[in-house]
């Protein structure tokens, strides 16, 4: 295999040889483009080239076509009659177009283009929404489409073995809250008020948000990206052409197991919370184990105990379908499954705050 090659000769003529093919031609590619710099005239000789493929076909077509552009006049000749209709069938192909540049947006353009994504996606999200409530529907219609080994696997996983994490950040989160707390309060000799403050906010704020925002990040981002990977290898798409679908198949088990893993979860913050609350009291401001104890029932109630954990359902289901939402959405390749697990988790996080503070002022204004 002699590589491609081209001699200049006394005549001010090229001769190009050897084989113009795409593993030989990488050395004359830039010789090629220079060939036309400074000439009115150019005059090749072919005839020694041993082989051609399209790849040096169509380095000869686009040096006649810059000639062209140039007002170079070029004469080719020497090619094999084989070789000149390879040439002249590359040569039917038309050169694209080159794009034309895109004027730059201005902020109030980028800013319109965001919004109407979000919008967009939102509108996305509540059809995403609708079709899970109608699987749900006929899943409660026939019970026996629930798929168990799956619903107790992602309890597991999702519950069972969330459980060092959210512990230990429930336990640290109550010893923050009764120091900033008690720091307060000790300076006014109100020390045992501390109870009421770390309980009441583990209980109905903090306990269920916090282990709403560790299961978006931990678990929600875990359903984008398996998910999404399924996306990528097109195995969602082998589902539905075997009649099985990813809504009751991926979505409700992951849906149903959170739903169950996440009020258990947060029973588990609230008390690691009061645990981290009551031994920073007791070493903070002297309020002993037994008074911390026989404090609480004075002023924290079975009610902030069912607000906070009724919150927890609604939490997981947003944390659940936002996570299983956009892994449908992931397209392309490896790239798409990071960017929209990123996005699952970020969007998780907002929602369940948005729903938090939905849920605040709506027990404020009913009194609870």
């Amino acid at each position: 295999m002699s590589p491609a090659a081209i001699t200049t000769r006394p005549d001010g003529s090229f001769a190009l040889a050897g084989e113009w093919t795409i593993h030989c031609i990488k050395a004359v590619t830039g010789g090629v483009a220079a060939l036309p710099k400074g000439r009115e005239a150019l005059a090749i000789d072919a005839s020694a080239i041993e082989a051609i493929d399209t790849a040096g076909a169509l380095l000869l077509v686009q040096l006649s076509r810059h000639c062209a552009r140039q007002g170079v006049a070029l004469s080719l000749s020497g090619l094999a009659p084989h070789q000149q209709a390879l040439v002249d069938l590359v040569a039917q192909v038309p050169e694209p177009e080159p794009e034309p540049p895109q004027p730059a947006q201005g902020l109030l353009e980028r800013l319109g283009r965001r919004t109407m994504g979000h919008v967009e996606q939102g509108i996305e999200l509540l059809a995403f929404l609708g079709e899970a409530v109608v699987a749900l529907l006929r899943t409660w219609l026939r019970p026996r489409r629930i798929r168990w080994r799956i619903l107790w696997g992602v309890v597991q996983a999702a519950g069972v073995n969330a459980i060092p994490i959210v512990a230990l950040l429930s336990f640290l989160i109550g010893i923050v809250i009764a120091y900033q707390g008690g720091v307060q309060l000790k300076s006014y000799g109100a020390n045992i008020f501390v109870v009421d403050l770390v309980a009441l906010t583990m209980l109905r704020e903090l306990g269920p948000m916090m282990t709403a925002i560790i299961v978006a990040g931990r678990t929600g981002s875990a359903y984008t990206a398996e998910i999404g990977t399924m996306m990528v290898t097109e195995e969602v798409d082998a589902m539905r052409t075997m009649g099985i679908s990813p809504m009751e198949l991926l979505v409700l088990p992951k849906m149903f197991g959170l739903v169950i893993a996440l009020p258990l979860l947060t029973m588990l913050a609230d008390i690691a919370g009061i645990l981290g609350g009551m031994v920073m009291a007791f070493l903070l401001l002297g309020v002993d184990f037994n008074d911390f104890i026989a404090r609480m029932p004075v002023n924290v109630t079975a009610t902030s105990f069912l607000v906070g954990i009724g919150k927890a359902p609604f939490f997981a289901a947003i944390v659940a379908l936002v996570g299983c939402f956009q892994g449908f959405r992931v397209s392309g390749g490896a790239e798409s499954v990071g960017q929209q697990t990123t996005i699952s988790v970020v969007q998780a996080i907002f929602l369940v705050i948005v729903a938090n503070a939905g849920f605040s002022i709506l027990f404020s204004t009913v009194g609870i």
